[in-house]
């Protein structure tokens, strides 16, 4: 059996393929190897996956959140190794993940836009360029972390429509000084910002929302899409709930800027198991043969 993770910073999606070809479901918190070390990632993994799984678990892909460096994915191939000592271990980042479940082998652009937002250019199975991604305070355009801040810097510049604003603090017990120790004193506060891309959504048929999210698609694509030579001549695929639940917008800025813009996936797990699965068949055949 093989064992497949999609993790973000706050969920880790699990898939187990069978050798029958049946699939099996888990879920639990993310596991970012910027915010947990490989003796907290064991430890909670023996408490929270292990009693939901079935063992021998043989080979694990792990795609993952802040997995981009050498260290980080040896952080989390320790803390897999504590609980699955005997399985072949692989760790790669999540613009993979999204490569793979969006082209599968095919070339294309592959844009994330979730929590924060990145792109590549996937070509013979492999990233072969990359738009550098600067965070939330230099970057992150068009994700959800982008869109919370631009409504609070609206918010806090007194530019918010008066009718958002009443709707904004009856919903949110949050004042200036409170935003302010969020952003500057708390940690992550790309979450805390992506937070009230809740209250963007649910006010898509305000004129200054839908612009707010309008411009922000326009920036992501011009500063990162428009870049890669040819962009226009690949096919374009978004991975991300941002993507997924702003579709209609996303498409519509695409076809403005004619950008050929295909898949939506709100997340990659479904596309990655299909990856995975037709690899595993192909070994089993051969296996099969073999013997």
């Amino acid at each position: 059996m093989i064992l497949i993770a999609d993790s973000g910073s706050t969920k880790t999606d699990w898939r187990i393929i069978h050798e029958n070809d049946a699939i099996t479901q888990v879920s639990t918190t993310g596991l970012n190897p910027f915010f947990i070390s490989a003796d907290e990632i064991g430890a909670y993994l023996i408490e929270n996956l292990l009693p939901k799984i079935e063992l021998p678990i043989r080979k694990i892909y792990f795609y993952g959140a802040g997995c981009s460096t050498g260290q980080a994915k040896a952080t989390i191939r320790t803390g897999l190794s504590h609980v699955f000592s005997e399985a072949s271990i692989e760790v790669y980042d999540d613009m993979l993940a999204a490569a793979r479940a969006a082209c599968n082998h095919e070339e294309g652009i592959v844009c994330i836009l979730g929590t924060g937002s990145n792109s590549c250019l996937y070509k013979e199975g492999k990233i072969v360029q990359t738009s550098p991604s600067n965070g939330i305070w230099f970057g992150d355009e068009g994700s959800a972390g982008y869109m919370g801040k631009m409504l609070i810097q609206a918010y806090l510049n007194q530019e918010l429509p008066e009718e958002l604003v009443r709707k904004f603090e009856k919903k949110y017990d949050q004042r200036r000084a409170d935003i302010l120790e969020n952003v500057y004193s708390k940690p992550h506060p790309n979450r805390y910002l992506a937070s009230f891309s809740r209250f963007v959504f649910h006010h898509m048929n305000h004129p200054f929302i839908y612009k707010l999210v309008y411009e922000g698609f326009q920036t992501f694509f011009r500063k990162t899409v428009c870049k890669y030579p040819d962009y226009q001549r690949y096919p374009v695929h978004c991975v991300g709930s941002v993507g997924f639940y702003y579709a209609n917008v996303l498409r519509k800025v695409a076809n403005e800027l004619q950008i050929p813009l295909k898949n939506i996936l709100e997340s990659p797990i479904a596309g990655l198991t299909l990856f995975h699965q037709e690899e595993y068949r192909q070994q089993l055949a051969k296996k099969k043969k073999a013997e």
